[in-house]
C-alpha cells in the first residue's frame, strides 16, 4: 500500500513513522509512506499556500490551486505503477467530515493507494471538500490547529490492518471495536496475581477456556454499556445477552 500525505508539516511526522509498527510496516515494505510539503507545488516564488477568505473573516485559507497540483501529479505517478481496478482515494482531514472508525479503517485499508491532505490555518477552500477530496474523515468533536494528528492517527489504524503488519492477524480480531463483533474489548490482567490486595479474577487462573471465553464476552459487554453505549444500538444481541446487559 502506498500512502502519501500533503502537509505544511512534514517534520512534524517524523517522529511517529520512525517507530514501532510503523517503522516495521516500512521496512517489511508492506506499506510505504510519503510525506511532502506542500508549497512544492505553489505556483509563486514566495510559495504561497493560503489567503484571506472571501466574504472577510479572521484567519487565512488553504487555497485550492497548490492541493489540486499535488493530487493530481501523485495519481499519475500511482497510475504508472498501479494494477488493474487500482485507484487513488483522496482524504481531507477536517473537523466538518465524518467521524473515523474501525470500519472506516478496514475500508480504506483494502485500497491500494491514499492520498491524505492535512488542512491547516482556519480551514481549506471548500472546493477542495467538495471535488478533490473522495472523503472527508475527522478524528472527534474537537479542534485542533492541522491535520498532521489526524493523518497519523489514520495511517497508524489503517497500516495495522494490512495483512503482514501484525504479528499475530487474529490479534486484530481482539482488538476493542473489532471484538465479537464490535464491542471495547475485555479487561486484561498480567503477573502479580494480588497488588495490595487487588486480585486477578479467578476464572482467568482457571484453565478453563470455554469459561474464560464467556466471562470476556461478559466483561465486554459490560464494558461497552458502561462506556459506550452508543455501540450497541446496532449490534445484535441475543437474549441472554440482552438479560445480563448492565443496569444504568
Amino acid at each position: 500500500m502506498l500512502i502519501d500525505i500533503l502537509t505544511l508539516f512534514p517534520a512534524a511526522f517524523e517522529g511517529p513513522f520512525a517507530v514501532s509498527i510503523l517503522r516495521r510496516a516500512q521496512e517489511k515494505k508492506l506499506v510505504q509512506i510519503r510525506v511532502h510539503d506542500l508549497r512544492q507545488w505553489a505556483r509563486d516564488k514566495n510559495k504561497t499556500v493560503d489567503d484571506r477568505p472571501y466574504g472577510g473573516g479572521v484567519g487565512m485559507i488553504l487555497k485550492i490551486e497548490p492541493v489540486y497540483a499535488a493530487v493530481q501529479q501523485l495519481k499519475e505517478e500511482f497510475k504508472k505503477i498501479k494494477k488493474k481496478n487500482e485507484f487513488s482515494h483522496v482524504v481531507l482531514l477536517t473537523p466538518a467530515g465524518r467521524v473515523f472508525n474501525h470500519r472506516i479503517a478496514r475500508k480504506l485499508a483494502d485500497l491500494k493507494h491514499l492520498i491524505l491532505i492535512c488542512g491547516h490555518y482556519e480551514g481549506v477552500d471548500q472546493r477542495i471538500a467538495d471535488h478533490i477530496a473522495d472523503e472527508n474523515l475527522s478524528i472527534g468533536d474537537y479542534i485542533l490547529s492541522g491535520g498532521e494528528l489526524p493523518a497519523m492517527v489514520v495511517t497508524e489504524a489503517v497500516t495495522r490492518l494490512i495483512p503482514g503488519v501484525l504479528g499475530k492477524e487474529e490479534s486484530k480480531e481482539e482488538e476493542s471495536f473489532a471484538y465479537a463483533g464490535g464491542l471495547l474489548k475485555y479487561p486484561q490482567y498480567t503477573r502479580p496475581e494480588e497488588f495490595e490486595g487487588l486480585r486477578v479474577p479467578e476464572i482467568l487462573l482457571s484453565g478453563n477456556h470455554a469459561e474464560i471465553e464467556s466471562w470476556r464476552k461478559k466483561q465486554a459487554l459490560a464494558l461497552t454499556q458502561r462506556y459506550r453505549p452508543d455501540l450497541l444500538a446496532n449490534y445484535p444481541l441475543t437474549r441472554l445477552e440482552l438479560e445480563s446487559k448492565p443496569q444504568k
